[in-house]
């Protein structure tokens, strides 16, 4: 019941979307006094070797880099391994003080992992981490992977999507929004005249963002 009625909440009064290891429970406090609800960004299909756990992460599991300084895809398929890292992600303090959290890089099958990842290890995988995030209280949300969408909407209270507008797809999104869930939508190269009239009218929440993971924002 928490879970659903932050996402309810989240319908109406987002707040930030904030990393969920770089941030205090005061960080989170501040837009609670506005009357707006928190989201933690976490990865829990990618290491990080910045991050306080990469230790934790055993070289077998480890796949390869997709880009990303320091961000190395994981074996999503090694449950035995990956189901208590991700639990302990997702209830490392301030976990109490957010209303959601956003799991990114859940969208291993679509790229070059260095694993022979599939569409069915996805699917449980995202099954397992919505699982292990609502028993913890939160929200969670589906970062990106617009293909099985249909598939895992029963399993999300949200969505959060990057370029669906510069890459074509939005209307994948429409599950959701059907579902009276609410869909964040960012955009980086476009204008937002290039995606306004879509976004209104599938009921997104879009944002032009910059690439940099500063504040600046321009709302469509």
């Amino acid at each position: 019941m928490a879970a659903q009625r932050a996402a309810r909440h989240l319908r109406r009064r987002p707040g930030p979307d904030i990393d969920g290891f770089d941030h205090s429970a005061d960080t989170v406090a501040k837009p609670h006094r506005d009357g707006r609800e928190v989201i933690r960004y976490l990865f829990t299909g990618a290491g990080e070797d910045f991050r306080p756990d990469t230790g934790d992460f055993p070289e077998p599991v480890i796949g390869r880099g997709d880009g990303w300084e320091g961000e190395r895809r994981l074996d999503i398929r090694r449950t035995d391994v990956r189901e208590p890292l991700t639990a302990r992600r997702l209830g490392m303090r301030p976990a109490e003080g957010f209303d959601a959290v956003e799991p990114d890089t859940m969208d291993g099958c679509r790229n070059r992992t260095g694993l022979p990842l599939t569409a069915g290890d996805q699917l449980r995988c995202d099954r397992l981490v919505a699982r292990l995030a609502r028993e913890r209280g939160p929200a969670v949300g589906l970062t990106n992977d617009l293909d099985q969408i249909p598939e895992r909407i029963g399993d999300f209270d949200f969505a959060a999507n990057e370029r669906c507008a510069r890459y074509g797809g939005c209307d994948g999104l429409t599950p959701f929004t059907e579902a009276d869930k609410a869909v964040f939508h960012a955009e980086y190269e476009l204008s937002t005249g290039r995606f306004r009239a879509d976004s209104r009218r599938l009921r997104l929440s879009s944002l032009l963002k910059r690439y940099e993971p500063d504040a600046w924002r321009r709302a469509c």
